[in-house]
């Protein structure tokens, strides 16, 4: 229980959120506000579970947005374009794939900063979109289109189910595949990795590859809840996985996180906003109290780490001893001589 004592505290927060909103605003429960937000919330929840493939690695992705953008424009203009919507998404994510591919070949085969890499990327593809649409949304789509030509009711339930399974085959591929493994592998120690057989450099590629086939598809998963698609919907979307991904456990350092903290962590970051209108609370408190939020996760975070490297420190000296006192074989022997 203790090894998941991150995501309980999310948890535990939610659950308390959700506890404060039952009894100051009932409302909120009421109607279909409760299925709308877990609806807005699913391709963030996408999103963010490629971002903790690649936060595992100790890499990072913030291009997740811009590939979200144009894949959603992608998918939009081809079947505006007639093209059937099975073909037309197939080649979304053929084009999420690609650039998460290029971010990995540029990550892991020229070793060149993570950051720097998809920087660039998200700045090129973002700047690219505005050049060809400048900011126009791909409007006169067909009536199939939204919501999978399903009614509204059943098309929001489809995108809340495609969201969770896409949660649940991450997690249990984590937990239960060796792919999974080598991930918390090359995260926690990539050289160690290496020695036992792991290839980290094609680990890394494969997360970067992952993430952006996932960007594109919660960008479908987007797409379809409008009659129009927007050029401009992935932006911001990077930092709003990398804080559900941080505020639900995982680590910055790598080797160590749950697809299941980072789904309490989208939850809990995407029920805040409504509360806070329920609540009647100016809604500019909503950045303020997420910053809170995730500033309280580092700080736990690192806190944590510093009490494994000092139980680290005990277990390598023995426990015993004092300060400065060496418990090294030749100064044991020295202070057991006879005076």
């Amino acid at each position: 229980m203790l090894r998941y004592r991150r995501e309980l505290a999310v948890l535990l927060a939610w659950g308390a959120l959700l506890g404060l909103l039952a009894v100051w605003a009932p409302t909120f429960f009421a109607g279909d506000q409760l299925r709308n937000m877990l609806v807005s919330a699913a391709p963030v929840i996408v999103a963010a579970v490629g971002m903790t493939l690649v936060m595992l690695t100790r890499q990072i992705d913030i291009s997740i947005g811009s590939i979200f953008s144009l894949c959603g424009v992608v998918a939009g203009l081809l079947v505006q374009a007639g093209w059937p919507m099975p073909l037309a998404a197939t080649i979304s994510v053929l084009c999420g794939l690609l650039l998460g591919l290029v971010n990995g070949a540029l990550v892991a085969g020229l070793r060149l900063p993570a950051i720097v890499v998809t920087l660039s990327t998200l700045v090129a593809v973002r700047e690219l979109l505005r050049y060809f649409r400048e900011g126009e949304f791909v409007r006169n789509l067909p009536a199939g289109f939204q919501w999978f030509g399903l009614s509204q009711a059943a098309g929001q339930w489809v995108v809340v189910a495609s969201a969770l399974v896409i949660a649940l085959g991450a997690g249990w591929g984590l937990s239960c595949l060796g792919g999974g493994r080598a991930i918390y592998a090359t995260g926690s120690d990539p050289e160690a990795a290496r020695l036992v057989g792991i290839r980290p450099r094609r680990v890394v590629l494969g997360v970067f590859a992952a993430s952006g086939t996932l960007a594109a598809l919660a960008a479908l998963l987007n797409d379809i809840r409008f009659a129009d698609v927007d050029p401009n919907a992935g932006n911001g979307l990077e930092m709003q996985a990398i804080a559900a991904v941080v505020v639900g456990g995982a680590s910055v350092n790598g080797g160590r996180g749950t697809i299941a903290g980072t789904v309490l962590g989208v939850l809990l970051l995407s029920t805040i906003g409504p509360a806070l209108v329920f609540l009647h609370v100016q809604p500019q408190w909503e950045r303020a109290i997420q910053g809170t939020v995730i500033l309280a996760a580092v700080s736990f975070a690192g806190h944590a780490v510093l009490n494994r490297r000092s139980r680290g420190l005990t277990t390598a000296s023995g426990g015993v001893g004092t300060p400065g006192q060496s418990n090294s074989p030749s100064s044991a022997s020295k202070s057991t001589k006879p005076a």
